[in-house]
């Protein structure tokens, strides 16, 4: 009897939940449904994409034969795989042990200066890019990597990321580690960095996501073809009297593809980093 009144409860649980599910199956398809008409138009002539073709067609080829011909592709995804990766190695670095210091040996200085830096959140990014353009300039840096990691390698979000998490990574093993005469930084290096991986993957998923998309900055910095990145040269294909949206989706396609390989990879870190988890 007891069998038969929890499968009476299962169904009419399950019943119940059928509304959320089709709602949601129908989200699914509204949030899915740009990412597959992107891969589609890159599939088709201009023509049909701006007739509205959902459909594949034969015209990948040559959108990507286009492509080649008319911007240097290979060379974009070089410099924005450079700069991306190495912005995000440095900035982990330097965020994390900002994090690390301001929750594991805070006091009421570091917390006032904690709650100035929160503040520099506030200031828009344009408000500081003529500033940051003259020091650029000034130094010779312009058109190198420098340029462009340098006003991101330190952000306010993953200093307080890094210091929110901190808050569970468990003390008593650095008071151990202390008593069994470690530094400081081996601290750091073996015991933080390795407890902390989750918080590492989901600040790296950020980090590169935004040095990836990044286009306003490099734009004002990068004026060298050479070094143009992806953005840029998406930028470089819309602009003009007519557009060849197929070649287009093409290159969108190419600048879409590392964040989300990216994103598919450390998902489950991504998820337990934001949460706060500590393994």
């Amino acid at each position: 009897m007891t069998d038969e009144k929890k499968k009476v409860n299962s169904s009419a649980i399950q019943k119940r939940l059928i509304p959320t599910y089709i709602i949601l199956t129908i989200a699914s398809l509204i949030s899915v449904f740009p990412f597959y008409w992107m891969i589609t138009a890159a599939t088709n002539p201009t023509v049909e994409v701006a007739t509205g073709k959902i459909g594949f067609g034969n015209y990948a080829a040559e959108n990507f034969h286009n492509l080649l011909a008319q911007q240097d592709l290979w060379g974009s995804l070089k410099n924005s795989f450079i700069y991306s990766t190495v912005q995000t190695l440095i900035a982990m670095l330097i965020c994390s042990l900002a994090g690390y210091g301001f929750e594991l040996y805070h006091d009421e200085k570091k917390d006032r200066l904690f709650g100035i830096l929160l503040l520099a959140m506030m200031v828009p990014q344009v408000a500081t890019m003529i500033p940051l353009f003259k020091m650029m300039s000034g130094m010779k840096l312009l058109n190198t990597v420098w340029a462009f990691i340098l006003p991101s390698i330190s952000t306010p979000f993953l200093i307080m990321l890094f210091r929110q998490n901190s808050r569970n990574f468990p003390t008593d093993i650095m008071e151990a580690a202390r008593i069994d005469g470690l530094s400081e930084f081996r601290i750091f290096f073996k015991m933080y960095m390795p407890v902390m991986k989750a918080t590492y993957a989901a600040a790296a998923v950020i980090t590169f996501m935004n040095a990836w998309n990044a286009y306003l900055w490099p734009k004002v910095v990068m004026n060298n073809n050479r070094a143009q990145t992806m953005p840029m040269m998406i930028a470089n294909l819309a602009a003009g009297y007519s557009v060849d949206y197929g070649m287009l989706m093409m290159g969108v396609l190419f600048c879409s593809c590392p964040t989300m390989i990216i994103f598919f990879i450390l998902q489950k870190q991504f998820a337990e980093g934001i949460t706060g988890s500590v393994k």
